[in-house]
């Protein structure tokens, strides 16, 4: 019970609930592990709830009618998802699917709903957090817009170097087919593009593993207007 509060207690979206708020959430939480290609939920499932990762990594997804995928965010520890068919709808607007071995809290719809309604300051931190990811969701739309292939994949490495804070390698957080997914991009247009960063020195790679060589050059890549 202690491991629980603590978990909960350290996600950014519950930030600053005092210890009754958190011993009601741990009452109607429950923990639930996916294995690696598992679905949580598909697009249009009636919603009986929402997640917050604890460990893993989860994609959210849109299918066209065509079948063609399109990854709109990758969720890791502390992220919630699922939260927006609470207010509006009432079913899932996007797939969830585990990228690996995944643990996630699960909060039931209407006992959350009733301790909202008993403490109305406890979602702020929630609605600032899809706020700031319908702001991300727009920017990728508008990258896909108006930005080429090396434009979102320089602005994406840029995303993946600033996260870590330092300049040391790091790795590809998914297969480079549902990166080409996620940057709306074929695997091929993204593997040539890929392929131009290393033969310009702008990167180097070993498998997964990226290296910036040149920031700047990098920063210019995302930047460029044609």
């Amino acid at each position: 019970m202690d491991d629980l509060k603590k978990t909960i207690s350290d996600m950014a979206i519950y930030e600053g609930l005092t210890d009754s708020d958190l011993d009601s959430l741990v009452r109607i939480a429950c923990e639930k592990a996916f294995q690696k290609g598992s679905i949580i939920f598909f697009d249009g499932e009636y919603s009986d709830g929402f997640y917050v990762v604890i460990a893993g990594r989860i994609k959210i997804t849109k299918i066209s009618a065509k079948g063609k995928e399109q990854i709109l965010y990758i969720l890791g520890a502390g992220e919630p998802f699922g939260q927006l068919a609470l207010y509006h709808g009432g079913v899932f607007p996007a797939t969830a699917q585990a990228l690996e071995k995944s643990t996630c809290l699960f909060f039931p719809k209407n006992p959350f709903l009733k301790l909202v309604s008993e403490n109305p300051a406890m979602p702020f931190n929630m609605l600032a957090f899809l706020s700031r990811r319908h702001r991300e969701l727009a920017l990728q739309i508008e990258n896909i817009a108006l930005k080429e292939v090396p434009e979102r994949l320089a602005g994406y490495l840029l995303y993946l170097l600033n996260e870590q804070k330092t300049s040391k390698p790091f790795n590809l957080p998914i297969p480079k087919e549902q990166l080409a997914y996620l940057l709306g991009a074929s695997p091929e247009t993204l593997s040539r593009a890929l392929a131009k960063m290393v033969d310009q020195q702008i990167i180097s790679m070993h498998g997964k593993s990226v290296t910036v060589l040149d920031k700047n050059g990098l920063k210019t890549m995302a930047s460029a207007n044609h």
